[in-house]
């Protein structure tokens, strides 16, 4: 299941409709990201070489055995778009007993993650470079097979004219996936840092049957886990607010 790819342009699944794509193509498909360019670094190529054969795993249409993929049982997280890899290195480093399974398309996030896996000596990651979306669909089980104890979903693209909120990835239809791969008690955990955003997560997730606010009725304080990355911290000091979202499955 393992495979060394090359950093070559961002990976697009073939199914996968364009980003300037109409309302109707878009509710056809979910998509976990937008495609967007981006040099890799020398360093992280490298990182592709020496660290990608333990690293990466190949997408593929069959259920993903958590206990092979990572050598052994422990409750495992979905990450979907780490960025860079930088809050998901600390969250692993934070959080030894638990597995990070990071979906992410963008080739120098990737790259960026690995050299993080390697210099911080992690060993409780698994990246898939592609779609979340056909991942959660094709390789995460559902119902009374639910393998996740948890999801993060940190600082998705607030996609910030109206017209386009549409294109935002937290809505009902992902979340009704998500929230059916959770085992019971597992948790959600959504962070942005537009305002409208947080109030659309709030209210998308309060509609999902299968899940419950940990907060009550509003937003969560900051768990302990998730770090104030230099972006974020850069916004507080400019007065912008950011808004966690935890919700857990109900059972």
């Amino acid at each position: 299941m393992i495979e060394t790819p090359t950093p070559p342009e961002p990976i697009q699944p073939a199914n996968a409709s364009p980003s300037t794509s109409g309302d109707a193509s878009h509710h056809r498909t979910i998509r976990s990201f937008v495609l967007r360019t981006g040099r890799t670094t020398a360093g992280q190529a490298r990182a592709f070489t020496d660290v990608g054969p333990q690293f990466l795993l190949a997408y593929a249409p069959t259920l993903v055995d958590f206990a092979a993929v990572f050598s052994r049982v422990a409750p495992t997280v979905l990450e979907i778009g780490f960025g860079m890899g930088e809050a998901t290195a600390h969250i692993a480093s934070v959080m030894p007993e638990k597995n990070f399974l990071c979906c992410e398309v963008h080739t120098p996030g990737v790259g960026a993650l690995l050299k993080r896996i390697d210099a911080q000596a992690l060993s409780n990651i698994r990246i898939l470079q592609h779609d979340a979306v056909e991942v959660i669909d094709h390789m995460l089980p559902a119902g009374a097979l639910a393998s996740l104890d948890g999801v993060h979903i940190f600082f998705p693209d607030p996609w910030h004219k109206k017209k386009h909120n549409k294109r935002r990835l937290i809505q009902a239809p992902l979340v009704a996936k998500l929230a059916a791969r959770l085992k019971p008690g597992g948790y959600l955990h959504c962070a942005t840092d537009w305002q409208p955003y947080a109030e659309q997560i709030l209210e998308v997730l309060n509609a999902e049957p299968l899940l419950h606010n940990t907060a009550g009725t509003g937003y969560a304080p900051k768990p302990d886990y998730r770090p104030l990355t230099k972006f974020e911290n850069r916004g507080i000091k400019l007065g912008h607010g950011v808004w966690d979202v935890v919700f857990k499955r109900n059972g």
